[in-house]
C-alpha cells in the first residue's frame, strides 16, 4: 500500500513539474556585434526617410522574402533556412547601424544577400527608416 501511495505521489509530482516547463516570454535573440566600419552610424535622414521611394524599394527588394509587413512570411522566403527575419522584431532590438550593415552586406551562411551594389547608401538608409515604421 505504501509503495502504491509513493508511486502515485511521484506521478503527480512529475506531471506538475512537466506542466511548468513551457510558456513565458521567448528569450531575446542575440545579435552579432556591428563591424567597426558600420558601428555607430546613424540614419542621416532621420525617421522622415520613409518616403514613397523607400516603400517601393522595400516592395521590390525585400517583400518577396520578408513579406509586406516584414514578418518574414514572404512567398520567396518560405522554405529558406534560416527563415527570413521578422523585421519589426529585429528593429526593436538593434540600432540603425545594425540594420544598415545587414542590408548592405547581407548575412554569411544565410540567404540574406548584400544590397550594397544594388541600392545606394541613401536608398538603404531610407529602407532602414521604413523598416522602423513596420509593426
Amino acid at each position: 500500500m505504501k509503495r502504491n501511495l509513493f508511486l502515485f505521489v511521484a506521478l503527480i509530482l512529475a506531471q506538475t513539474l512537466s506542466a511548468c516547463g513551457g510558456g513565458g516570454a521567448a528569450p531575446a535573440t542575440s545579435f552579432p556585434p556591428v563591424p567597426a566600419e558600420y558601428a555607430g552610424k546613424t540614419n542621416p535622414f532621420g525617421s522622415e526617410a520613409a518616403t514613397v521611394g523607400a516603400v517601393e524599394d522595400f516592395n521590390t527588394y525585400c517583400e518577396s522574402c520578408h513579406g509586406a509587413a516584414g514578418l518574414g512570411d514572404g512567398t520567396a522566403g518560405q522554405g529558406l533556412n534560416p527563415p527570413p527575419a521578422n523585421l519589426p522584431q529585429v528593429a526593436a532590438q538593434v540600432g540603425d547601424d545594425y540594420l544598415f550593415w545587414r542590408i548592405s552586406e547581407g548575412k554569411l551562411g544565410a540567404p540574406m544577400v548584400s544590397w550594397a551594389g544594388v541600392l545606394s547608401e541613401e536608398q538603404i538608409w531610407q529602407v532602414v527608416a521604413y523598416i522602423r515604421t513596420l509593426k
